[in-house]
């Protein structure tokens, strides 16, 4: 639910808003303000944290790294692979396949502790999308067999 709130801009940033919402159909100058508040405060909450445009949408990513999700579904699923690691071992076997440090995947688990439906959904969306991938490819693979 939302609730009104009169904010007072100063003229150019007025002028970028009205600019950006021309730029982007189907917005109104409320949701993009609103949009960034959020966004702006979740920053200032988790340093190291942005957000940035991509084929779902806006998303939570670490600064110069992967994507917030990204870093949460390599978590899961090493986690699962290895449930006898403790959180120490599982950090480093992370780091070490990965790539990304040990600071940057903190980054990550600490944002999706403040935010785990928006993080999960998006695990939820590149299992599935992966899910149908395979289905496809093996379905072509069937296709083309003697």
């Amino acid at each position: 639910m939302t609730t009104p709130t009169s904010i007072r801009f100063d003229a150019p940033v007025t002028a970028r808003l009205a600019s950006y919402v021309a730029r982007h159909p189907g917005l109104t100058r409320s949701a993009v303000a609103a949009r960034y508040v959020d966004e702006g405060l979740r920053m200032d909450e988790h340093p190291g944290i942005l957000f940035r445009e991509g084929p779902t949408g806006r998303r939570a990513t670490v600064v110069g790294g992967p994507d917030v999700w990204e870093v949460i579904r390599a978590v899961k699923a090493a986690r699962s692979a290895e449930p006898e690691l403790s959180d120490e071992e599982l950090m480093a076997m992370l780091e070490d396949n990965t790539g990304v440090p040990r600071r940057m995947i903190r980054m990550a688990l600490d944002y999706w502790g403040a935010y785990p439906e928006e993080v999960d959904a998006l695990v939820a969306y590149a299992d599935r999308v992966e899910g149908e991938c395979a289905t496809a490819a093996d379905r072509e693979t069937s296709l083309l067999r003697r």
